[in-house]
Parts: structure tokens; sequence; C-alpha cells
């Protein structure tokens, strides 16, 4: 293992599972590995039929469920939350009884236009409300009482997704953890907008590079300039506008990989990570719930309509999770704490849109006032499996969890 330091950055080059990791310019691991080249700008892309791209995206912090998808048609709701509950008037209505918080204006198009399914009361039993614990718990697809040495994604790389002779076989876009991915070959691109920038000046060679840790990458793999171009921001000419703030700079460059590697279909990466947040909403939560949402809908709709743009968005589907939801009843400080069962979003061209799942019921809370999910989330994790990577559930999710129906 080589360590390298420079001023506040810190960059680190490690071999475990063929990883190679750079923190100092926003960019961890194999960007001069073989599976990113440069190309031309253009906007014909060939189409991928048999390529299925998985976007994951963590709500980090704990999202509150109860105001992304309202239950405006349940009085308890609103006994609960005086203050944090969001107004009849205000909601986007999917039906009499649910509907989306009002920043969430793509989503409900999305939902209209059959291509976002809403999992209701995604949880799961004995649920752990330490940050820490629930995360890693919902990342390895285990049991709330056991512990796991792989993501459950990485379960699925194993069992057949993708083709072996990719050089990655993930992308994690921001954070600093593999989560679902851990165990697989996975690059980590901790700071999309730095790691841009990085790459211009990488792919101008070492010379008129000031980054000490690229310099170094680029003497050992040979060609870290021709790889970091397939990044740049201005390599592929998207008519998409992606919005500004950190999730839109991560949608962006999630974009970009995936436009990167199209005309090499044995190098197309199957799974990728996105971060947005934190939702840990303890404090004032209407103002900083409605911007995290915003952001999360208009990133959202730009990556759907810069994978239309490439022929991508039919074998893409992006899933929501995060490690829990907020307790049903506000707090004394505008907020909600840390809660139970919440909801996610499953979306892409091939998904079945729709209400999936059982509403939890506000009118049964445990002992502290949370709610009891209905849906466990490896059902989820399980109808990746069987209907998206056309692979066994039970190579990533041991036990009896029913798959939804959640793709066509």
């Amino acid at each position: 293992m080589t360590h390298l330091n420079q001023h506040a950055g810190h960059a680190q080059v490690s071999s475990r599972r063929a990883v190679l990791r750079t923190l100092s310019a926003g960019l961890s691991s194999a960007v001069a590995s073989p599976w990113v080249s440069a190309q031309s700008a253009g906007t014909e892309f060939p189409r991928q039929s048999d390529t299925r791209v998985l976007i994951l995206v963590e709500l980090k912090g704990g999202n509150d469920g109860l105001n992304t998808l309202v239950p405006h048609g349940d009085d308890a709701y609103y006994e609960l939350r005086p203050t944090v509950a969001i107004a009849k008037d205000k909601v986007l209505a999917l039906n009499d009884q649910v509907g989306l918080h009002p920043e969430l204006g793509g989503f409900r198009k999305l939902f209209d236009a059959g291509q976002l399914a809403v999992v209701q009361g995604v949880g799961y039993p004995q649920p752990n409300l330490s940050h820490f614990r629930s995360i890693e718990i919902w990342e390895q697809g285990s049991h709330a009482h056991e512990h796991l040495n792989e993501g459950w994604a990485t379960r699925g790389l194993r069992a057949g997704v993708g083709k072996p002779a990719q050089a990655a076989e993930g992308v994690l876009v921001g954070g600093t953890e593999y989560g679902p991915l851990g165990g697989a070959r996975a690059v980590l691109l901790n700071n999309p907008e730095a790691f841009v920038r990085q790459s211009r000046l990488a792919a101008s060679g070492p010379a008129q590079s000031s980054n000490v840790a690229l310099r170094h990458l680029l003497s050992v793999e040979g060609n870290i300039g021709q790889a970091a171009a397939g990044l740049r921001g201005d390599v592929f000419a998207f008519k998409t506008e992606f919005p500004a703030g950190g999730f839109g700079n991560s949608v962006k460059a999630c974009a970009q990989v995936l436009a990167s590697q199209l005309r090499k279909p044995d190098a197309v990466i199957p799974i990728l990570r996105l971060t947005h947040g934190s939702f840990d909403t303890h404090l004032n939560q209407p103002g900083t719930h409605a911007a995290l949402l915003k952001a999360l809908n208009d990133g959202l709709v730009a990556l759907q309509s810069a994978l239309t743009e490439i022929g991508l968005w039919d074998s893409t589907a992006i899933m929501t999770y995060s490690e829990f939801g907020r307790r049903a009843k506000q707090n004394q400080s505008n907020g909600t704490d840390h809660g139970t069962a919440s909801v996610h979003f499953v979306m892409g061209g091939n998904v079945k849109g729709g209400l999936h799942g059982k509403p939890t019921d506000l009118t049964r809370l445990d002992g502290v006032g949370n709610v009891a999910a209905t849906t466990d989330f490896r059902s989820m994790y399980a109808a990746v499996a069987q209907q998206w990577w056309r692979i066994d559930p039970q190579a990533v999710v041991a036990g009896k969890f029913a798959p939804l129906d959640l793709f066509l």
C-alpha cells in the first residue's frame, strides 16, 4: 500500500480487490484502468439492449417517508404533525389517500407515465435506530442481528450480474463507503466536481497537472490522462441541463460515466451508487426537507432525461434507499426523530409504475410512537435479483422474501 500526502488532501492507492483509491482529487480508485477511455463528443450512441444498469440512490440520514408520500386522507397524520405535516391543498395527490410532497413534481409525472413505482411501508423486523448499524443492515441485506462480509449488490455480481472481463464492477459517486458494493471491484468518486476539475488537468498530461496524486497514478498506470478524459464534463454534449449543487454534480458524473462506456459494451458498469442528504431532520424540518426533496427530484429528472438521450432509460433502474424513516409524531423542535418504516422509489423505462406494498397504520404505533413496517426491504432486493438481473433471489437475500412485482 502506498500513501501520498499533499497539503490538506490525502491520496491512497490500495490493491484490495483490485481497487485503486485516490481521495485528494475527488477521485478514488481505478481512474487509470481501461474500463473508461476518452471519446469524441457526440450525441448518437448505440442502444445496449442487453445491458441492465442499476443506480442506487442513498438518502443519507433517514428520510421522512410520511412527508414524502403524504397520507393526506388520514386524519391521524395531521393530528400527529400539527406544524410539520404537508397541507392537503399542497399535496400532489396520487389517489384520495396518499400523494407526493409538492417538491416532487417530476416524480409525479413519472408516476403518471407508469415509470415510477412507489413502495410503501419499507423497513425490517426488530429495527435498529442507529444510523451506522441500520444503514449497514440495508447495505448488507442482512437480518437485524447478523453481520455479513459483502454488500447485497456484490452478491448479485458474484451470482452473474455484469461481465467477468470488467475492470470495475461498480461506481460509487459521493460518500466514502462502499456500502452495497462492499467487497466488489468498485470505483469511488467521493467528490465528483473536484474530479472533473482535476481530470481536465490530467487529460493534458503530468507536466501540466499540479496534482501529485494524479501524476503518481499516471506514472503507475500510464494512461491517466486518457481515462480521466472519459469523465470530463465537456466530452459529451448532453442536451440535458443538470441542476447545480452537490447532488446535481453527482447525477452529471453518473450520466457521464455511463455515456463514456456505451461504445465498449464489455466494459459497461452494471451498478452505480449516488448519495444525497443528510435527511436527519430533527430540527425545523419543513424547509430543510423540502430543499432536499427538490434537489432529489430535479437531479433524478435530469438523470432520466440524460439516460433517455443516450438510449439507456429503458435498460436502467433507479432505486432509493435510506437507513430508516422518521417517527410518526413530530418532536418539540418542529422536526422528526429517528423512526422505522419509510417510502422508497424505483424508476425506469421498464419499471411497473404505481403504488406497491401496503400503507402503514398511523393508529397502531409501538411504545415509542413508530409505525410498523409493511414491506421488508429485502423484497425489493429480491425483485431486483429475479426480475431485473434475472438471477436467483436466494443468491442476494437468503430467506423467504417474496419479490415485489416491480419490473416489466
